[in-house]
């Protein structure tokens, strides 16, 4: 069986949106935000708004204590949703509420603790249920993720990997081969955040990746702006923001508008 398809037959979601992408003009736009800030209910909202603005893929963070990669703008979302008493089994219930209502594909992007308390395969089960398109663990290193990477694909879920500028070329290769979906390319060193400029060797990364793999290229970590959007159009498939997008979502809180404000936001990133 093809990984690019699922048990029944048909297309995955990730595969089928990056088919979609390459033959259209532009990049399209992965968006991430943190389940549980403000809180899961609201969460709920922000997933149908990403959609409706046309997110072409949805990164779901889980909230976890110790957030080694991302920066004070995530870490902070990261705390609210634990204190409203988000879990990996409350985002995972919803995900599979909002699975009929959102055509994106969703990805579960997580650090590898709360995923091992589950237990691995458990949380493979639930994922499948709630119709995850594919996981991305942070901490999680190539060589070590193999095993999970079977748990996800007997299910038919893909398993992002996560790349940087100080990847081998020996890993790179390696991730060539275990990683499915798309790959997920950070344009510089450092935790998450929003920048004004991005950073000097995001083309590189990206051709280092074109040079051993045919996955689709997704590059993060500093996209606040459409110009930033257009320029990574010009080598990757798809660029990712996050912070920009959490610190829209914190501004808003639990006001009224939260859902329009971020909808808004996507609109205009996509412009």
């Amino acid at each position: 069986m093809s990984r690019l398809r699922q048990a029944s037959g048909a297309p995955r979601r990730l595969a089928a949106t990056f088919a979609r992408l390459r033959s259209q003009p532009g990049p399209g736009l992965v968006t991430y935000i943190t389940a549980g800030d403000p809180d899961l209910d609201r969460t709920e909202g922000i997933l149908r708004a990403l959609d409706r603005a046309g997110a072409d893929v949805i990164e779901v963070g889980v909230p976890f204590s110790d957030p080694l990669a991302d920066g004070p703008v995530i870490q902070r979302a990261t705390e609210r949703a634990l204190a409203s008493g988000t879990t990996l089994v409350g985002v995972l219930d919803l995900v599979r509420r909002v699975r009929t209502a959102v055509t994106a594909p969703i990805v579960i992007f997580s650090y590898a603790n709360p995923i091992l308390r589950l237990g691995a395969e458990q949380f493979a089960d639930q994922a499948r249920e709630a119709g995850v398109d594919g996981v991305l663990v942070l901490d999680l290193p190539i060589e070590e993720a193999g095993e999970f990477r079977g748990l996800l694909a007997e299910r038919g879920i893909d398993t992002i990997l996560l790349l940087s500028p100080t990847t081998s070329d020996v890993r790179l290769l390696r991730a060539a081969e275990m990683g499915s979906g798309f790959l997920y390319a950070i344009s510089r060193l450092g935790v998450t955040g929003a920048r004004d400029v991005l950073a000097d060797g995001a083309e590189q990364m990206v051709r280092r990746i074109r040079a051993v793999s045919e996955l689709p290229v997704a590059l993060g970590f500093g996209i606040s702006k459409p110009e930033h959007v257009r320029a990574v159009g010009q080598w990757a498939d798809a660029a990712v923001v996050g912070s920009a997008l959490v610190s829209v979502i914190a501004a808003a809180g639990t006001s009224s508008d939260l859902n329009t404000r971020v909808e808004e936001y996507v609109r205009w990133l996509k412009s």
